[in-house]
């Protein structure tokens, strides 16, 4: 991290012991790059940032601007969408080291995916088990040997990344499937230049509303041949769906049509959409709908969220799916072990972001060490997401610690145990104004079509509550604005950064919780219970 500069330091603003602050040094004066912002949250004032987020949340629910979230008695509640307006700065030199790191990471990943199901070279080389692979619930049978168009497969990634006590910056997870939460990047930024302008005054800061042409000139760029410019749709489970305000918002954004199964139809292996005026070829299609319930020929035979035939038609190569079909196989916490492999094996480089340390808990040595050391360690079920089933050792009982144990030695291989990260902290507002350190992570966005361009900065995802770890909102987290800092010597087009045209502002549209994709709500109304499909 940066030396601190001298300035006056947030008053009684202490950082956890072991951790590192985004904003601040030990003994609360700002980092270099977080000197203007903090003096001009302290001209502003705790009563003036207060205000400034009664407004946010006066704002956000007028608008729909909301997240769903259970109460006590288990109902479902909508709560404005919890953006802190203290925001998260990265210097450009952090940014670029990021980027790259990023960028390399979702090549090694996009190798891993078509080297999977076709050639299996890194299962030739010994490096990762087929039996492991092959026992993934993302692995995808339907589309072994099916190439996917244009080579691509992961088209959009949001790697979440952490920075640990020493500064370092790490990988926590992938997410390679239908990864969510830009459209709350793409809001943050707008609510932050509303409610506090006075923040952005002698910064500059490089802009993100560009996302949706960047998506949409990677989803034409993977597209099967057309005449003129492709069809592109993006496909939604429906409206009750958590995340249907980001389908919208997207759609929207790109100019595309939103559609849903039954506006889709497959005839002789092309992928057609219904129209007032009959059938129009689709050539790709942004799905956020999970495998499981893509095809019900293919997948589940219940699903009526599915399109009968798609899958023969994806094989025919005359439709893109982006995601495409069997990516999470990639994105599974077991073969996030592998990463750092991959990429010396598909790459021949080293990888500039390094893993969180983990152990796979069905070797039966690392297995013996990890319950001796369960107290000290975070234990992750290995096909879950959105923060469920994780495990803190440092903060469990006794009681949980034995029960914990218990599941380990029942389903050694539905584990990961990683080393505890003292995850950064950042200034947050927790009432009346007052800043306080609370715990933060990173997941930027990337798009793959021609080259890989990733959004600067992402979502911040923090945990509003003192000492958590958990920053997943659908486990009581929040988000912050993340700024990276503009430097004259960087240019805005070069890879990895957004072209600077600025797409039509979206009308109010209600939004949806980011969290998880629980496509099971409606496939529960029509054929009752069945597994949850998560975003």
């Amino acid at each position: 991290m940066p030396d601190a500069i001298e300035t006056a330091p947030i008053e009684n603003y202490q950082v956890p012991p072991g951790c590192c602050d985004e904003l601040l040094a030990d003994d609360g004066t700002p980092l270099p790059h977080a000197a203007s912002l903090i003096e001009a949250l302290q001209r502003l004032g705790p009563a003036a940032l207060h205000a400034a987020g009664q407004r946010r949340d006066t704002i956000f629910m007028q608008q729909g601007i909301t997240f769903e979230i259970a109460g006590s008695d288990g109902e479902r509640r909508d709560r404005p969408f919890p953006l802190d307006l203290v925001p998260r700065l990265l210097t450009a030199a952090e940014w670029t080291t990021i980027k790259r790191g990023l960028a390399q990471r979702i090549r090694a990943l996009n190798a891993f995916v078509d080297d999977v199901y076709h050639a299996h070279e890194i299962v030739r080389a010994g490096i990762v088990p087929w039996s492991l692979i092959v026992s993934r619930p993302s692995f995808a049978r339907p589309v072994h040997g099916v190439r996917a168009p244009g080579g691509v497969y992961c088209h959009v990634s949001g790697c979440d990344l952490v920075r640990g006590g020493d500064g370092r910056w790490r990988v926590l997870e992938d997410n390679v499937r239908t990864p969510s939460g830009i459209s709350y990047v793409l809001e943050n930024r707008v609510a932050m230049t509303r409610l506090v302008p006075e923040l952005f005054a002698g910064h500059r800061v490089r802009p993100v509303d560009g996302y949706p042409s960047l998506l949409l000139d990677a989803l034409r760029a993977v597209a099967p041949a057309a005449e003129g410019h492709p069809t592109v749709v993006v496909w939604t489970p429906g409206p009750l769906n958590s995340a249907y305000f980001e389908h919208a918002f997207l759609a929207r954004q790109m100019g595309v049509e939103l559609v849903e199964a039954s506006d889709l139809v497959v005839r002789d292996a092309v992928c057609y959409m219904r129209t007032t005026a009959g059938l129009q070829r689709v050539h790709t299609i942004y799905r956020r709908v999970d495998d499981d319930f893509i095809d019900p020929l293919e997948f589940r035979p219940d699903s009526l969220l599915g399109i009968p035939g798609l899958v023969r038609a994806y094989r025919a190569g005359t439709v893109a799916i982006a995601n495409a079909i069997g990516t999470g196989v990639a994105d599974d916490k077991a073969i996030y072990h592998y990463v750092p492999e991959m990429i010396r094996f598909y790459m021949s480089e080293e990888p500039i972001l390094d893993n969180v340390p983990t152990y796979l808990l069905s070797d039966d040595l690392t297995r013996k060490e990890v319950l001796a050391r369960l107290a000290e360690l975070v234990v992750k079920p290995t096909s879950e997401s959105g923060g469920k089933g994780v495990f803190i050792g440092p903060q469990a009982s006794l009681a949980e610690l034995e029960y914990q144990a218990r599941l380990i030695e029942d389903q050694p291989s539905q584990f990961i145990a990683q080393e505890l990260v003292h995850l950064s902290t950042a200034p947050t507002e927790t009432g009346d104004g007052i800043l306080a350190p609370r715990h933060v992570d990173l997941r930027p966005f990337a798009v793959f079509g021609d080259e890989i361009r990733i959004v600067p900065g992402g979502l911040t995802r923090v945990a509003l509550r003192a000492g958590s770890m958990i920053v997943n909102s659908s486990q009581g987290g929040g988000s912050k604005d993340t700024w990276v800092l503009d430097d004259e010597t960087q240019s805005e087009l070069s890879p990895g950064t957004l072209p600077t045209h600025r797409p039509p502002r979206l009308p109010d549209v209600r939004y949806g919780g980011w969290h998880g994709q629980e496509q099971q709500q409606q496939q529960q109304q029509a054929v009752g219970p069945g597994p949850v499909a998560a975003e």
